[in-house]
C-alpha cells in the first residue's frame, strides 16, 4: 500500500453518521460532500427544500431534512428520528448588517436565533445522540475573536458560540469525545455574496470594490475558501485529533 493509500484509509470516515446544519450551499454543502466521499453518512439540514436536494444529487451518501434550526421540537424531533450520530457540524447561519444605532431589536434578535440559539439546539440535542468518540463542531467565524464594524449583532452571537464550545468542551472532557469552534475569515459563499450585493445596493460602489473590501482583511489578499473550512472540519474527525477540544479554530490566513 503506498503513503496516499494509507493516508487515505487513515482518513476513512466509513461507518460514521454526521448530521450539518445549513448544509444547502456554501461551507455546509462543501462539508457535506467530502465527508460523504470519505464514507460517512451524511445528513444535512436546512429551510430550503430544492438547495438541499441540489446538494443530495450530488452523491449517494447524503440525506436531507427540511428544519429549521431555532424550531426547538423540530430539532428534538430531527435527532430523536436519526438516532446515534457520530459528528455533528452546527453550521447554519445569516449575516446582517447595520450601525449599532440603526440596529433594531428584531434584527439583533434574528441574529442571535440562528446563529446563537441555532447552534445551541444543534449541539444540545446532537450530544444526546453522540457515540463514543463523536465530535461536536460550530462553524463561528472570526467576528467570534474579534469585533468588526457594523454587525454589532452578529459578532456577539459569534462570541456566544466560542464561549458555548469552550464550556461544553469542559464539561464533557472527560468522556470521549470532542467540542470545536471553527473561525473562518470571509469565505468565498453566497452568504458573502448577499454581502457584496448589500454593499453595491447602499454605497454605490462596484461589485469588485466591495469584495475587495473583503480581501484586505486578510493578510494573504484573498477569500478563504470552503475546502479550506471543510479540510479542518475532516483533521478534527479523523485520527490523533482527540486532544483538540475546546479550541476556537481561526481559518483566515493570520488575520488577527
Amino acid at each position: 500500500m503506498s503513503q496516499s493509500d494509507r493516508n487515505s484509509a487513515a482518513n476513512s470516515l466509513a461507518g460514521k453518521r454526521a448530521v450539518i446544519t445549513g448544509g444547502g450551499s456554501g461551507i455546509g454543502a462543501d462539508m457535506a460532500l467530502a465527508f460523504a466521499k470519505e464514507g460517512a453518512e451524511v445528513t444535512i439540514t436546512g429551510r430550503r427544500e430544492a438547495a438541499l436536494q441540489a446538494v443530495a444529487e450530488q452523491h449517494d451518501g447524503i440525506r436531507t431534512a427540511v428544519v429549521d434550526v431555532t424550531d426547538e421540537a423540530a430539532m428534538v424531533a430531527l435527532f430523536e428520528k436519526i438516532g446515534s450520530v457520530d459528528i455533528v457540524i452546527a453550521n447554519a447561519g445569516a449575516a446582517e448588517s447595520a450601525p449599532f444605532a440603526k440596529t433594531s431589536f428584531e434584527q439583533w434578535q434574528r441574529m442571535l436565533n440562528v446563529n446563537l440559539s441555532g447552534v445551541f439546539l444543534t449541539l444540545r440535542e446532537g450530544l444526546k445522540q453522540l457515540n463514543d468518540g463523536g465530535r461536536l463542531i460550530a462553524v463561528a467565524s472570526t467576528a467570534g475573536l474579534k469585533g468588526y464594524a457594523y454587525v454589532g449583532a452578529y459578532c456577539a452571537a459569534k462570541h456566544g458560540v466560542v464561549g458555548l464550545v469552550r464550556s461544553l468542551a469542559a464539561e464533557t472532557a472527560t468522556r470521549d469525545m470532542t467540542v470545536n469552534a471553527l473561525c473562518p475569515g470571509f469565505t468565498d459563499t453566497p452568504l458573502l455574496a448577499a454581502s457584496v450585493e448589500n454593499i453595491v445596493t447602499k454605497t454605490g460602489q462596484s461589485a469588485e470594490q466591495a469584495t475587495a473590501h473583503f480581501q484586505s482583511t486578510n493578510p494573504t489578499g484573498r477569500l478563504v475558501t470552503p475546502a479550506e473550512v471543510t479540510a479542518t472540519a475532516l483533521w478534527l474527525c479523523g485520527p490523533n485529533s482527540g486532544a483538540i477540544n475546546g479550541q476556537a479554530i481561526s481559518i483566515s490566513g493570520g488575520e488577527v
